[in-house]
């Protein structure tokens, strides 16, 4: 059925088909790599803080240095630095924030171009399978349903299933957005801590 339909909607269903693919890929890859984030995070946080107040910096850099995900570059690149002052050490931090924000960021631009194309071809398709209709009613010299189906079902189609993947990759670009928001939180919140941790001098040098 559903190839069916695909097939009677025209040649603009092919790309949108493209992009729906290219589109899903790419949300594949980021609830992996946004989940992977936040698993690493919770375990990290806990295990950095006790490394540092027991064991000193150097441990806790190790621990970065063990630790996978944006929050553990962060950290380490502040605590690099803890021999040269607290400012010193809330700059490197808020230089590799910026650099990790756009690696969790990754991919949401090619996101929103599929949201804004998809819709835009399947209107593309509409007004093809609307050319066609009114040159088949032109040839046929007749305006019977049986002339202009073929047109307006292409047009219909085309512009059902592009917002269908416009829609769709929507929502994942939402989720997303919302989930890299809680990182960038967790990330300030966890800085601030270890800031205030730096500046009390309560670990071991």
């Amino acid at each position: 059925m559903l190839i069916e339909l695909f097939n009677q909607g025209g040649p603009f269903m092919y790309p949108i088909l493209i992009l729906f693919i290219f589109g899903l890929a790419i949300c594949l890859e980021r609830v992996y790599t946004l989940a992977k984030a936040s698993r690493a995070t919770k375990r990290f946080i806990p295990k950095l803080n006790k490394a540092l107040k027991d064991e000193g910096v150097d441990a806790a850099m190790k621990v970065c240095e063990e630790s996978p995900g944006p929050i553990p570059a962060i950290f380490h690149a502040g605590l690099s630095r803890v021999d040269q002052g607290v400012e010193r050490v809330e700059k490197s931090i808020e230089s590799a924030g910026s650099v990790e924000m756009a690696f969790l960021e990754k991919g949401m631009i090619w996101l929103a171009t599929v949201i804004t194309v998809a819709p835009m071809l399947g209107f593309a398709g509409t007004v093809s399978g609307m050319v066609n209709a009114f040159q088949n009613i032109a040839a046929a010299n007749n305006i019977s349903p049986a002339v202009v189906a073929s047109g307006i079902s292409e047009a219909l189609l085309t512009t059902l299933f592009g917002l269908i993947v416009g829609i769709t990759i929507q929502i994942f670009y939402n989720l997303f957005t919302a989930r890299v928001d809680g990182i960038i939180v967790e990330m300030e919140e966890n800085s601030i801590n270890l800031i205030d941790t730096i500046a009390s001098k309560d670990y071991k040098n």
